[in-house]
C-alpha cells in the first residue's frame, strides 16, 4: 500500500523558559486503506499532533506531506479530502441538523441533491434520521456525537482523523460505529488515524499503532507484536482452603499478586503457571475455579503508561 500521509520530524515547541517541547520530531506514514492507531497517556502529544495534521496549529519544525503535497504549501487543497470528528468538538448549536449538514458539504463542494442523497443511509444508520429538523442543542450527547460522525462521512473523505470518536456512546452504537469505520475503509478505501482510550476498540479496528509518551514515538507495530511484549499472563484462583499459604507461596515465589477474600489474581510467565499449581497441591491448597488471562492491549498501555 502506498503512504498518502508522510510526517517526517514533526516538532511542536511552546514558548516559555525553557521552551516546552510538546511534539519532538515524531516521523510515521499512513497508507491507503490503513487504519493507525495512536495512542499515549494524557499530555503525550496526541491532540498537538492531530492539530498540526489539520493545521489549527502550527508546526515549530518538520514537514507534513498528504497526497504528495507539500501540507503548508497546499493547505486549502489537501483539506478538501481530510475530515476530522472529536467527540471534543461543538457543532453550531443555533443550526438544525439538516444546515448543518448542509453547511459543512457545501464547504467540501458538494450541490444540495448530493447531501441530501448521501445523508439519509447515514442519519439511519447513527439512528438520528427523525432529529433532521432539531437544532444542535436539542440533541443528547451521544446523538451529537453520532452527527459529528455523520458529518465527518458524508464527504466521502480520503483520511479522517477521529479523536475518541466512541467515547460518549452507548456499548451498542459504540459497536455500530466501529462496524462502519470498518465497512468505510474496505468500501471506500477510507485512510483513518484514531486515538480512544478504548484498548478494545483500537484492538479491534487499528491495524498498526502508534505509541506516543512525553512527545515521543516509543513504539510503532502492529497490535499484536506489542502485546507479545507483555510476557505474563493473569492467573486467577478461587480458594476454598489455605489463602493464607497460597499468599506466602506467592511471597516465597516474588509472584506479583492481589487477594480479595478467596479470590487470588497472580501475574506470572506462562511457563511458571504449571508448577505453580503444581507447588499448591503439595502444600494442600484447594481451589474451585482457575482462569488464565492472556495479556491484553489494556496491558501494553498500562505497562507503557508506568515506564
Amino acid at each position: 500500500m502506498s503512504s498518502i500521509l508522510s510526517v517526517t520530524k514533526l516538532t511542536k515547541k511552546f514558548p516559555g523558559k525553557p521552551p516546552m517541547t510538546a511534539v519532538d520530531e515524531i516521523s510515521f506514514d499512513l497508507k491507503k486503506g490503513e487504519i493507525l492507531g495512536l495512542l499515549g497517556p494524557n499530555g503525550a502529544g496526541k491532540t498537538t499532533t492531530i492539530h498540526m495534521l489539520l493545521g489549527t496549529l502550527t508546526y515549530t519544525s518538520g514537514n507534513i506531506v498528504y497526497f504528495g503535497k507539500d501540507f503548508q504549501k497546499n493547505r486549502s487543497d489537501v483539506l478538501q479530502n481530510v475530515v476530522f470528528a472529536s467527540t471534543y468538538v461543538n457543532l453550531p448549536w443555533k443550526l438544525t441538523v439538516e444546515q448543518n449538514l448542509e453547511v459543512f458539504g457545501r464547504i467540501y463542494g458538494l450541490s444540495g441533491p448530493e447531501i441530501k442523497k448521501r445523508r439519509l443511509p447515514l442519519l439511519e444508520r447513527f439512528g438520528i434520521a427523525d432529529k433532521l429538523k432539531s437544532t444542535v442543542t436539542q440533541l443528547s450527547a451521544g446523538q451529537l456525537t453520532r452527527l459529528i460522525l455523520v458529518k465527518a462521512f458524508l464527504v466521502r473523505p480520503l483520511i479522517a482523523l477521529l479523536d475518541e470518536p466512541t467515547a460518549s456512546l452507548d456499548p451498542d452504537m459504540a459497536k455500530e460505529v466501529c462496524s462502519f469505520l470498518l465497512e468505510q475503509r474496505e468500501k471506500e478505501g477510507t485512510s483513518m488515524l484514531f486515538t480512544s482510550h478504548k484498548m478494545d476498540e483500537v484492538a479491534e479496528l487499528c491495524d498498526r499503532i502508534l505509541f506516543l509518551q512525553s512527545g515521543k514515538i516509543i513504539a510503532d507495530d502492529v497490535p499484536e507484536n506489542l502485546v507479545k511484549t507483555i510476557s505474563h499472563s493473569r492467573l486467577e484462583l478461587v480458594i476454598l482452603e489455605g489463602m493464607e499459604k497460597a499468599i506466602a507461596l506467592a511471597q516465597e515465589k516474588k509472584i506479583s499478586f492481589k487477594s480479595d477474600h478467596r479470590l487470588i489474581e497472580l501475574e506470572m510467565e506462562d511457563a511458571w503457571i504449571a508448577p505453580f499449581l503444581i507447588e499448591l497441591a503439595k502444600a494442600n491448597i484447594h481451589y474451585t475455579m482457575i482462569r488464565i488471562n492472556q495479556p491484553t492491549l489494556e496491558d501494553y498501555f498500562l505497562k507503557m503508561v508506568k515506564k
